[in-house]
């Protein structure tokens, strides 16, 4: 779960509690270690992973920027990365986003890499060497879904890393959607942070990402044009 969009930390907190995440996004300009009143302190304090992202950067050398200075405040290779194409979509730029993975997975960056919902992007990515792609359900605070759920299935049932749904999140049906069509995980933030409860939200998620795991391996029956009684006919007459 992020922490975008809270209105304030106490109902962050709850809202964290609720949804049992174990790993959180954290956009660097929030990263305030020291202070005792800051995020990292509260996620600290409940036990929970840092993810730090590059939100914000439009350029390969603004997201390697924020992610070697990230790792100095945090003391951790992990980064969630994001170089934006402009402002008004919030969508990835796809030439700045593989650049910027190339150069922080020389450095040694363990990259979770924030994408379009493009097979074939995810896949020059994983060559890369990402360790997870994140693509995208649609663009980001739109709570519009998962737009295009044929793609992130092929992404998902192609990749060799882990997939996390990551963008687009409204309510829990489409959480549950991801992780039938075969993600590993979910990555949400304005879906709970801005909900009219978000405590109750955030709880809605983890039973809609449990529900959705367990959908996917039990596997659903195949989709019909005809009807296909449930019922055995041989005893009509």
């Amino acid at each position: 779960m992020g922490t975008g969009g809270a209105a304030n930390h106490a109902v962050l907190e709850e809202a964290l509690l609720a949804s049992r995440t174990e790993l959180t996004t954290v956009a660097l300009r929030r990263i305030s270690p020291g202070s005792g009143t800051g995020m990292v302190e509260l996620l600290s304090r409940l036990g929970i992973a840092i993810l730090p992202n590059t939100a914000g950067c439009h350029s390969r050398a603004e997201a390697v920027l924020t992610a070697q200075l990230a790792r100095e405040a945090l003391e951790t290779d992990l980064v969630k990365l994001e170089v934006i194409a402009d402002d008004k979509t919030l969508l990835p730029d796809p030439v700045e986003l593989l650049d910027a993975a190339q150069v922080l997975v020389a450095d040694g960056f363990s990259v979770l890499a924030y994408t379009n919902d493009d097979p074939i992007l995810a896949r020059r990515l994983e060559d890369a060497g990402v360790a997870a792609v994140m693509p995208l359900g649609s663009p980001i605070g739109t709570g519009l879904g998962i737009i295009n759920p044929h793609n992130i299935e092929m992404i998902a049932s192609a990749a060799g890393v882990p997939v996390v749904l990551d963008a687009g999140v409204g309510t829990a049906s489409d959480a549950a959607l991801a992780m039938e069509l075969g993600c590993d995980a979910v990555l949400l933030a304005s879906a709970v942070t801005r909900a009219d409860d978000p405590v109750a939200m955030a709880t809605a998620m983890r039973h809609a990402v449990i529900a959705g795991r367990h959908a996917r391996r039990a596997g659903r029956i195949p989709k019909r044009f005809w009807a296909n009684a449930s019922s055995p006919d041989r005893d009509r007459t």
